[in-house]
């Protein structure tokens, strides 16, 4: 008895003409029926099923002059964890390499800063960047807003992407953060792009905001041509001493839309399973792959805040049934 192959596959249109009410009519369907379309998305526009593992090391910890009511590395909130020594060159190099060797084909280095500082800091995050491209590896850097000249100085070094997050809707953003405006993380987006460099680009779920919120941040990034090439989703990890600390967790299903939907908005990026996944379980983490999830972040710690150890992410993966990204081959 013979049996005929079901074609499940659609067409992909790549659209930058999202609105608001689309985007959350998307949020509100029914969990399989949007589960369903972003399934036919993803395995259209990203045949297969493979992760990237991307590994984030806080270069510089704590004292930030913003008040990002999140973090626990701002001066505004008595989580302040400033005190730790920036790590030098060497040090940076070694976690690259220990994190290469774990798997991991990206390495995302953060700065608690407001914007880059100019000097020693920052020819030494040039030099990183350069050696971290020399193991055969991407680049990651976020480390607040830049110049354009620090951007083309980024680039030359060979830096991969610049993780610069809007967080949350142009209407919630107010609430969230008084000292920086969301022209500026706008500003800074194309800084980036007119550089050559890709963006990585998100927000943070959990903080307060509706569902309104949430399909306008998504405008937000699915408008913008082109669309980020990585779009991490994070849930809010309510850190003790930020203003936050007493938002009750994130329903592991309201990260789950959110991923589908930033799918089936930007086909061909990158969604990257973000902050807050420790506080996922296995099922919720894998049906987030199911919806397009297609990188997650690699290693116990992100900046200041858990994620799952490294056993228990292969176990996971092995679970689902996914393959790991390559090692890219240095060029």
């Amino acid at each position: 008895m013979s049996t005929k192959k079901t074609n499940h596959s659609k067409q992909i249109v790549i659209r930058h003409d999202w609105t608001a009410e689309e985007i959350e009519s998307l949020l509100k369907l029914p969990l399989i029926d949007l589960l369903w379309e972003a399934q036919l998305v993803h395995r259209t526009a990203n045949p297969g099923y493979k992760v990237q593992l991307a590994s984030l090391l806080s270069v510089k910890t704590g004292g930030c002059i913003e008040d990002c009511s999140y973090c626990p590395q701002s001066i505004h909130n008595s989580s302040d964890i400033s005190g730790k020594p920036e790590l030098d060159i060497k040090s940076v190099v070694k976690r690259a390499k220990a994190a290469k060797e774990s798997g991991a084909d990206r390495f995302c280095m953060g700065w608690a800063w407001r914007e880059i500082k100019e000097g020693a800091e920052f020819e030494a995050m040039l030099q990183m960047v350069r050696e971290v491209r020399s193991l055969g590896m991407e680049a990651c850097v976020t480390a607040g807003m830049l110049s354009e000249r620090q951007a083309m100085k980024l680039a030359e070094a060979g830096l991969t992407a610049y993780n610069h997050n809007l967080d949350t809707s142009p209407e919630h953003y107010k609430e969230i953060i008084t000292t920086r405006t969301y022209q500026d993380r706008l500003e800074t987006l194309q800084r980036v792009r007119s550089a050559g460099i890709t963006l990585c680009c998100g927000g943070i779920i959990g903080m307060g905001e509706t569902i309104s919120d949430r399909a306008s941040l998504l405008k937000v990034l699915s408008t913008l041509n082109p669309h980020p090439e990585s779009v991490p989703i994070n849930g809010l990890v309510a850190v003790e001493g930020t203003s936050l600390e007493s938002r009750p967790p994130v329903n592991p299903l309201d990260i789950v839309r959110m991923v589908a939907t930033a799918r089936i908005l930007m086909p061909k990026s990158r969604v990257r399973l973000s902050a807050g996944r420790e506080q996922l379980g296995t099922e919720a983490q894998i049906l987030c792959l199911q919806a397009g999830a297609d990188s997650i972040f690699y290693g116990d710690t992100l900046l200041t805040t858990g994620n799952p150890d490294i056993s228990s992410d292969k176990k996971l993966l092995a679970e689902a049934g996914v393959k790991t990204k390559e090692l890219i081959q240095q060029k």
